[in-house]
């Protein structure tokens, strides 16, 4: 299924889709795409990020188990991602962060990455935008691997959309391509940062994005099959006027 237009419907019918989509991807990865240490969870987020974002979490364990343990069931890929653009930050980036204390919970059920799907409201105004750049740039710095759907074209705010702002703040101006304004990216965070982009146009069918559970090791969420069922479960009246 090709992507839609999103700008001909009201943010409300947008949400919705959003609200599905997450769950669709939740779905998928509890159905076995996941290694068995982990699981994910939507979620909802305050200071930009939601409504929904879908949270992946691990049971048990520290990092050096986990590594040996989910690639021992070969659950995670490591090759390098088959995307358009690679980009890596340097360590500037952790040394401008520094001043960000990270307070972590003593439980085991720690979050390790975060599928954030892109809502109108996220860029919407300065603010907004604003807020949304700087949980993005904090939660990189903290490890936490990322993987953000962006189908709303640049705006006044965001002139080369939510990865140009995102990747502005962390590493250096990105430029996004005129001809593919929409943008899938998927964030590694280790030592430096990665970002795996995909440019996308409307009309573009979606490809499968990694999103990364640990450095080096990502599983690829199926995007296409996902939006799909997801927009299935909108209303005939507004899967018309999206179509149109």
């Amino acid at each position: 299924m090709p992507v839609h237009d999103w700008s001909r419907v009201p943010a409300g019918i947008f949400h919705h889709l959003h609200h599905s989509w997450i769950e669709e991807i939740q779905r998928t990865l509890n159905a076995g795409l996941l290694p068995s240490d982990y699981y994910a969870l939507a979620e909802q987020r305050t200071a930009g990020y939601g409504p929904d974002v879908l949270a992946l979490q691990v049971d048990s364990g520290d990092d050096e188990t986990l590594h040996s343990a989910a690639h021992r069931e070969g659950g995670l890929m490591v090759a390098k991602p088959k995307v358009a653009v690679t980009s890596e930050s340097d360590m500037e980036f952790y040394r401008r962060k520094q001043n960000v204390v990270a307070v972590h919970h003593v439980s085991d059920d720690r979050v390790v990455a975060l599928v954030e799907v892109v809502s109108p409201g996220n860029k919407s105004s300065r603010a907004a935008l604003r807020t949304f750049v700087e949980k993005t740039a904090q939660l990189l710095d903290q490890r936490i691997h990322l993987l953000i759907l962006d189908l709303h074209r640049p705006g006044t705010f965001d002139p080369q959309g939510i990865h140009g702002a995102v990747w502005e703040e962390i590493a250096e101006p990105w430029t996004a391509p005129s001809d593919r304004p929409l943008t899938l990216v998927g964030y590694e965070s280790a030592l430096t940062v990665r970002a795996f982009v995909q440019p996308m146009a409307v009309g573009e069918t979606l490809i499968d994005m990694p999103l990364y559970l640990e450095p080096d090791g990502y599983v690829l969420v199926p995007l296409e099959a996902t939006y799909s069922r997801a927009f299935e479960a909108l209303p005939k009246r507004w899967r018309s006027v999206v179509e149109a």
